[in-house]
C-alpha cells in the first residue's frame, strides 16, 4: 500500500512528461528524485521533483544547499546566463520544527546570483490546489479525486507510463543522431587532399595559373560556359594551411551532418551549398577563389536548419557553439583581406535551403520542402542572372591582372589590355599591371609606351628583375646600349642565376 503522496508525485510527473513534453534528463537509482526541463521557448523550466519524508527542518536545509550547487552546475553545463529551478518536496508531513523561512524566499546560488531556486512542500492534494495563482506550475491541476490511500499497481502504472513516455522520447532523441554512418564526408577529404597534391606536383596550389587550370572559381571561365567552376572550386585549396584549416572543419562536422541527414541528403547538402558559395562569388567578386569553405559553412546551415526544427534540442546540445563559430568566421572574413566572405554567406544560406529542400529522414515530403524547393530555385536563377550580367564586382588588383595574364598566354591581347587599362585609370594598378601592360605595347612595337610603363613597374619594385630585363630589351631596340647595358646588370644582380640575364649582359659587353 502507499499514500497519496505517493500518487501525487507520479501523478505530477505523468503530467509533465506525457501531457506537457518535458524531458526527463536525471532520475536517481530509486526514482524519488528526477529532473525535468521543458516549457515555452521564452519561458525555459528546470523542475526538480522528489519524494521525501522531510522530519527536521534541517534536513531541508542540507538538501537545498546541495541543490544549489548542483543548479549552478547546471546553468553553467546548459550555457545560459540565468537559470530558474522549481523545487517539489513531496512528503507525507511538514517537518516538526521550524521549516517555513526555507520556502518564504527563492534562493540564489552562483557567483552572480544567477541561478534561482524555488522551493514548494507538497503534502496533499490540498496543497497543490492552494498554491499561489502566480505559482509556476498552477497550471497543472488534478482534477481527479484523491483517495486516502493507493494499490502498488495504480501507481506503479502511472510510474510505467511516465517513464516508458520519456524513454520513447529519449530514444526518437538519439535516433535524430544516427540516421547513418559518415562516408562522404571521408570521400570529400580524400578527394581534396589528392588535389592538393595534384596541385602541388605541377606548378604550386599558390600559383594561380594552376589554380584556373585545374578549375578554380573563375569569372571569365564561367562566362565562357565553364559551368563546372561552380562545382571544382570545392576540392581545391591555396596553400597548405587552408587546406588543413577547411579539412579540419569537415572531418569535424561533415560526420555530424551526415548521421542527423543521412547520406545521400548530406551529398546533396554540401554540393548544393558548396554550388552557392561559388555562385555568390562569382556574383560579387571577380577575384579567383577556392576552398571547401563555402561548402563547410552549407554544414553550418544546415545545423541551424535543425536549430529551427528542433530548437530545444539544438540549444541542449550545439546551438551556442554553432552560433559562436559562425559569429567568428563571418567577423573574421570581413576583418581579414583576402577571405572570400561572399563564398561563406552564400554557402552558409545555401546549405539551409538544401537542408530545408531534404529535410530529415523518414519524414514524407511537406508543404514546407515544396516552399524551400520554389525558394532555391528563384534564389539561383536570379543570382545567376546577376552574375551573367556583370553581378555587383568588387575587383581585385591581383585577380585583374591574373585574369590579364591568362588571356595574354591566350592570344587575347585586346581584352587584356581593356582589363589592365581600366584597372590603372581607376588608380589601382600595380607593378605587375604595368609589367603586363608593357608587355603587350612591346609585342605591338609601341617601344616609348612599353618604355613608361616598365619604368612605372620599377619605381614601384626597384628589385622587379623581370622588368629591368625587359626595359634592357626596349633600350637595344631604340638603340640606347648605355642604358640597356645599365638594366641588364641590374636584373643580373637581382637574379645572379638566370642564364637569358647573364647572357644579354655578355652579348652588351662584348658591343
Amino acid at each position: 500500500m502507499t499514500t497519496r503522496v505517493d500518487y501525487l508525485y507520479w501523478a505530477v510527473a505523468h503530467d509533465l512528461i506525457v501531457h506537457r513534453d518535458y524531458r526527463l534528463f536525471k532520475l536517481s537509482p530509486s526514482h524519488n528524485e528526477m529532473w525535468l526541463e521543458g516549457g515555452t521557448k521564452k519561458n525555459q523550466k528546470v523542475i526538480r521533483l522528489v519524494r521525501v519524508d522531510l522530519d527536521w527542518g534541517n534536513h531541508m536545509q542540507r538538501d537545498l544547499d546541495r541543490i544549489a550547487s548542483i543548479g549552478d552546475q547546471l546553468r553553467k553545463k546548459v550555457q545560459k546566463r540565468h537559470l530558474t529551478i522549481e523545487n517539489i518536496y513531496f512528503s507525507t508531513n511538514a517537518p516538526v520544527d521550524d521549516y517555513e523561512f526555507l520556502l518564504e524566499k527563492p534562493i540564489h546560488s552562483g557567483k552572480n546570483k544567477q541561478t534561482v531556486i524555488h522551493s514548494t512542500l507538497i503534502e496533499d492534494q490540498t496543497d497543490w490546489n492552494r498554491l499561489d495563482p502566480n505559482h509556476p506550475f498552477v497550471s497543472i491541476t488534478m482534477n481527479e479525486p484523491l483517495s486516502d490511500i493507493y494499490n502498488e499497481e495504480e501507481i506503479e502504472e502511472r510510474k510505467r507510463r511516465a517513464l516508458s513516455h520519456a524513454n520513447e522520447s529519449n530514444k526518437k532523441e538519439q535516433q535524430l543522431f544516427n540516421a547513418a554512418t559518415p562516408f562522404f564526408t571521408y570521400v570529400f577529404i580524400v578527394i581534396q587532399l589528392a588535389m592538393f597534391y595534384v596541385l602541388e606536383k605541377n606548378g604550386g596550389s599558390t600559383d594561380p595559373q594552376v589554380l584556373i587550370e585545374y578549375g578554380a572559381k573563375y569569372n571569365p571561365g564561367i562566362e565562357a560556359g565553364e559551368w563546372w567552376r561552380f562545382f571544382t572550386p570545392m576540392v581545391l585549396h591555396i596553400g597548405f594551411l587552408h587546406l588543413f584549416m577547411n579539412t579540419f572543419a569537415l572531418f569535424y562536422l561533415g560526420p555530424l551532418i551526415e548521421r542527423i541527414f543521412g547520406r545521400s541528403r548530406f551529398l546533396f547538402i554540401y554540393l548544393f551549398a558548396g554550388f552557392v558559395g561559388s555562385l555568390m562569388s562569382f556574383v560579387f567578386t571577380y577575384n579567383i577563389s577556392a576552398g571547401a569553405s563555402g561548402a563547410i559553412f552549407g554544414c553550418f546551415g544546415a545545423l541551424l536548419y535543425f536549430g529551427v526544427r528542433y530548437p530545444k534540442l539544438f540549444f541542449r546540445t550545439m546551438g551556442m557553439n554553432v552560433l559562436v563559430v559562425i559569429g567568428i568566421n563571418v567577423v573574421f572574413g570581413f576583418s581579414v583581406p583576402g577571405i572570400d566572405n561572399a563564398g561563406h554567406l552564400g554557402g552558409l544560406a545555401g546549405g539551409f535551403l538544401a537542408a530545408g529542400i531534404v529535410s530529415f529522414p523518414k519524414q514524407k515530403g511537406s508543404v514546407k520542402q515544396l516552399s524551400f524547393s520554389l525558394v532555391a530555385i528563384c534564389f539561383v536563377v536570379l543570382s545567376l542572372f546577376f552574375g551573367f550580367n556583370g553581378g555587383f564586382d568588387s575587383t581585385n588588383p591581383m585577380a585583374v591582372n591574373t585574369v590579364a595574364q591568362e588571356s595574354i598566354q591566350n592570344g587575347e591581347y585586346d581584352i587584356a589590355y581593356d582589363l589592365l587599362t581600366e584597372l590603372n585609370e581607376n588608380g589601382e594598378a600595380t607593378e605587375e599591371t604595368y609589367f603586363l601592360l608593357s608587355f603587350i605595347e612591346i609585342n605591338e612595337l609601341r617601344y616609348d609606351e612599353g618604355k613608361l610603363n616598365l619604368e612605372k613597374a620599377i619605381e614601384i619594385r626597384e628589385d622587379f628583375h623581370e622588368a629591368h630585363f625587359n626595359l634592357a630589351l626596349v633600350y637595344i631596340e631604340i638603340g640606347n646600349i648605355e642604358e640597356a647595358k645599365k638594366h641588364a646588370e641590374k636584373a643580373l644582380e637581382l637574379d645572379q642565376d638566370n642564364e637569358p640575364y647573364q647572357q644579354l649582359v655578355q652579348e652588351l659587353d662584348a658591343q
